[in-house]
Order: C-alpha cells, then sequence, then structure tokens
C-alpha cells in the first residue's frame, strides 16, 4: 500500500463508507465527529486496543453532553 493510500483510505477505516464521507454526510461537528470516528476504527487500527478506541469515542461523548447541558439544551435523561 502506498502512502497516498494509507492516508486516503486507511484500512482501520474500510467497511464500504468513508468516515470522513459519513461526518459530512450526516453534518457532524468535530467532537460527533470524534465519537464517529474512533467507534468506526475500534478494534482495527494497528497498535490500538478496541477498549482505548471506545474510551476515546466516550471521551469525545460525553464532552458533547457536558456542552448540550451548558448551552441549557435538553437536561431530561430518556432512555
Amino acid at each position: 500500500m502506498g502512502s497516498f493510500e494509507k492516508v486516503e483510505h486507511p484500512k482501520h477505516y474500510s467497511g464500504g463508507i468513508e468516515v470522513w464521507d459519513a461526518i459530512i454526510a450526516w453534518d457532524l461537528d468535530f467532537l460527533l465527529g470524534n465519537v464517529v470516528k474512533y467507534a468506526a476504527r475500534a478494534g482495527r487500527k494497528p497498535g490500538e486496543s478496541a477498549v482505548n478506541d471506545l474510551l476515546k469515542a466516550r471521551q469525545y461523548l460525553d464532552k458533547e453532553i457536558e456542552a448540550i447541558k451548558a448551552k441549557g439544551g435538553n437536561n431530561e435523561v430518556q432512555m
């Protein structure tokens, strides 16, 4: 694999759709975009464990929740 493919189409983001295409299509901001990025690559990037990537995704998700609450967003917890 050449250097272009490593940058443009890394194997740890394979699966039929480029992660950045999904982030753009869904109009996600930086925080939610990183949630998707780390969740999508969990357990696939050489040298990174699935748990580590999922912890990173959770960190960004927690930050997004804090930002929504700080803006007076929906504070109701529904599950």
